[in-house]
């Protein structure tokens, strides 16, 4: 396995040492080895990035300078994709990306989706003429403005790090605001590398700030408290998220949240490959590790014995297509921490203690390795009120649910606290329309459309979170709203 130079602390253009001299492990999931060590950014560093940040958008042209902006994150944009094959190779070693989930959502997904907010840019109104209005006697010329937030700090999961670290950074510096990135504990040296493109790219100082920290919370927390930060953007869980939120509150923050889910996949009696349809409704994918993952699969009581069936012999097949750090075609790997692999065997034991069926996997498997595999997993005879049907596993574990008609369909995908994907298959496609509108979730796909690109927005209903990101609506998210009237007398 290969080893990762250290992820450093990048603030005000430069990169360096945390201040305390303070540095952390990054382990390899794929060995549970350490691959690394990052800086460990403690408070003076927090306080340090926050200044830097203020000051950049506060004193410098960045904000306002339209064309310059999209220049820099163009030449930004071409770098990053340049530089596919040590991004894959840090997705591969920090994350624990086979190299066929790095080559899809991990590495080509976050490029083309900076791609699709470089073309969404052209989209975004910065300021508008309404029409003139006369008010006692008055003639009115009027206009909306719509200007950058100011500071936003983003706050990022392990899971797919470029992918998110780019749908926040790349939209909040496009529509002129300066960034700090807090990534995950698990994941610092993506960041850290993205500063580095950023270097090579011609980014201001100030502009783009990065802060690696072994402490979950500890940067987190500063960030949320200081009144010179103006938003909040995190992706992670809907717990974290309602406590940002609270904290939010004090200093008035614009609080945007991307957090769980348990998506549903709807495979209704006419799917006209139903085989297919079922057997593609296995979470194996980055090992499960997907906030918008439908890992809630629904079948047709008519069809429901034929279902389990196909599922226990498209597991079967693929139990020799997956753990391989080499394979081109490998898509599942092991899951990214010791903490995360104690998690979700928690929730396998607490499933077959619930009474569902371990149709397949539910077991460890260091026949893979000496990192954190678990056998990909599949529970049948569950019942929606079950604790693994309605909270979120992030893991590589489908439950599979049979219903009686559509409406039970409809009652079971909405019955849920979150409401971020979702999935319908159906012979009949105005069917499937009907349903995936009822649906209570941000992104449906019908027929395997593809409803999560970087130019479609994408974020969720209930505790799914609040606002938007990718797409030309998620580039105004970190836009607020100005009026202003110009009266002429005479």
């Amino acid at each position: 396995m290969h080893s990762l130079s250290d992820a450093l602390i990048f603030i005000d253009g430069e990169f360096k040492q945390a201040d305390n001299g303070a540095m952390f492990d990054i382990i390899n999931p794929w060995t549970g080895q350490i691959a690394g060590c990052a800086a460990d950014a403690g408070t003076s560093d927090t306080t340090a990035a926050i200044a830097s940040a203020r000051h950049a958008f506060d004193k410098t042209n960045w904000k306002h300078d339209h064309a310059y902006r999209l220049e820099v994150m163009t030449r930004y944009a071409k770098l990053l994709r340049e530089k596919r094959t040590e991004l894959l190779q840090i997705a591969r070693i920090e994350a624990g990306a086979a190299v066929g989930a790095g080559a899809r959502a991990h590495i080509d997904g976050a490029l083309d989706g900076m791609d699709d907010l470089i073309q969404c840019f052209n989209q975004v109104v910065f300021e508008e003429q309404r029409p003139n209005r006369t008010v006692n006697g008055t003639l009115n010329v009027r206009k909306v403005r719509h200007e950058p937030l100011g500071v936003v700090a983003a706050i990022t999961p392990w899971n797919v790090p470029l992918y998110v670290n780019v749908g926040k950074v790349g939209a909040a510096l496009l529509a002129g605001c300066t960034v700090i990135l807090k990534p995950a504990p698990d994941t610092p040296k993506m960041a850290s590398f993205m500063a580095e493109v950023a270097v090579a790219a011609g980014l201001p100082g100030g502009v783009f700030n990065v802060l690696p920290s072994s402490d979950p919370a500890l940067v987190g927390e500063q960030l949320v408290a200081s009144p010179l930060v103006d938003c909040i953007s995190f992706t992670g869980s809907t717990a974290v998220g309602k406590h940002i939120m609270r904290q939010g509150a004090e200093t008035m923050k614009r609080v945007f949240l991307e957090l769980g889910g348990k998506s549903v996949n709807i495979v209704l009696d006419d799917a006209p490959d139903f085989t297919m349809a079922i057997a593609s409704s296995m979470v194996v994918f980055h090992a499960g590790q997907g906030c918008a993952y439908p890992t809630r699969l629904l079948v047709p009581k008519s069809r429901y014995q034929e279902a389990c069936a196909i599922l226990q012999g498209a597991y079967a097949h693929f139990d020799s297509q997956w753990g391989d750090f080499e394979e081109p075609t490998c898509i599942m790997g092991p899951v990214i921490s010791a903490k995360q692999r104690d998690r979700v065997m928690e929730y396998i034991r607490v499933g077959q203690e619930e009474g569902a069926r371990l149709l397949t996997g539910g077991e460890l498997r260091p026949d893979k390795g000496d990192g954190f595999f678990i056998a990909p997993t599949c529970f049948a005879d569950v019942d929606n009120t079950m604790r693994i049907a309605r909270e979120e596993i992030f893991g590589p574990v489908l439950v599979v649910i049979p219903f009686e008609d559509d409406e039970d369909a409809i009652r079971i995908a909405n019955d849920s606290d979150y409401g971020l994907g979702g999935m319908v298959t159906s012979g009949d496609e105005a069917r499937a329309l009907r349903m995936a509108e009822q649906i209570e979730a941000g992104c449906i796909s019908v027929n395997g459309g593809m409803s999560i690109l970087g130019d479609l927005p994408f974020g969720g209903y209930k505790s799914s979170g609040i606002g938007r990101e990718w797409g030309h609506e998620g580039i105004e998210e970190f836009l607020q709203t100005k009026a202003i009237a110009i009266a002429k007398h005479g």
